[in-house]
């Protein structure tokens, strides 16, 4: 017989052990808890709204072709303004006919006066939809179909080479201080934004200016594409034409005047 010292009226309760989580389920808790904070993360970002969509996208594709076209009025603002100031400066401004003609050539050169003669016009524009290579070629690339900066550029650089007196790009004419720069398939181009077709106008000896075009490497680059996928190519000549003259500002941000 126990004593009853020895034997308790009511059981002993023992720690109850809790099984040890394994390493699958605490996965699964964390897997939980992170797409937990996901929700949370894209609910306070959405804000109730579908972020899904390319709204967002197409928000800003309208905010770039609404910042071009305030471009454009504040260019013809400022052109008008201009000529106001240079018809002022031409009343009496004190200075000699050389000097005039002096400042007449400058002002040719810098390209901010109207220019007229003998042109040549190169149209350059993204191969059909759904191009194909033509046989021999091999399949392209989506880069293979479209107009990048170096193929306006080479246009650009070959017209000059070419005795070009001045250059129009679609219709802003070009300074010493204008940038042909791509974005995509996007031309920016002071301030404004263009879609192709490009065209890019040259006055000068139209003979001479198309042997430079054909002399580019470049562009002897850019015809294989042409003849391999169907990238637009257009060359036209004209009897007369007339660029405007540059009306942006011509301030120098970044460049001092040497000498």
């Amino acid at each position: 017989m126990s004593n009853s010292a020895d034997s308790p009226t009511e059981p002993v309760r023992r720690p109850v052990r809790r099984p040890a989580l394994r390493p699958v389920r605490l996965l699964t808790a964390a897997v939980f808890a992170l797409a937990g904070l996901i929700f949370v993360t894209s609910f306070n970002t959405a804000k109730g709204t579908n972020i899904r969509t390319d709204d967002s996208l197409l928000k800003l594709s309208d905010l770039i072709q609404q910042r071009s076209h305030n471009n454009a009025t504040l260019e013809e603002s400022t052109a008008a303004v201009r000529g106001d100031v240079d018809a002022l400066a031409q009343r009496d401004d004190g200075s000699t006919k050389a000097e005039d003609a002096k400042l007449k050539a400058l002002e040719q050169s810098a390209g901010t006066k109207k220019l007229s003669g003998e042109a040549l016009t190169v149209t350059l524009d993204d191969a059909p939809p759904n191009a194909t290579a033509n046989p021999g070629y091999p399949e392209p690339q989506p880069n293979d179909l479209v107009i990048h900066q170096q193929d306006l550029q080479a246009v650009v650089n070959a017209l000059w080479q070419g005795g070009a007196e001045g250059i129009r790009v679609m219709d802003q004419r070009l300074i010493s201080t204008s940038a042909v720069r791509c974005v995509g398939n996007t031309l920016i181009l002071q301030g404004r934004v263009y879609s192709p077709p490009y065209k890019v106008t040259a006055v000068g000896d139209p003979g001479r200016l198309q042997r430079a075009l054909t002399a580019s490497t470049a562009i002897q680059n850019y015809q294989l594409y042409v003849k391999a996928y169907g990238l637009g190519w257009k060359v036209d000549e004209h009897e007369a034409m007339t660029l405007p003259g540059y009306s942006g500002t011509v301030d120098l941000h970044y460049a001092s005047p040497v000498g």
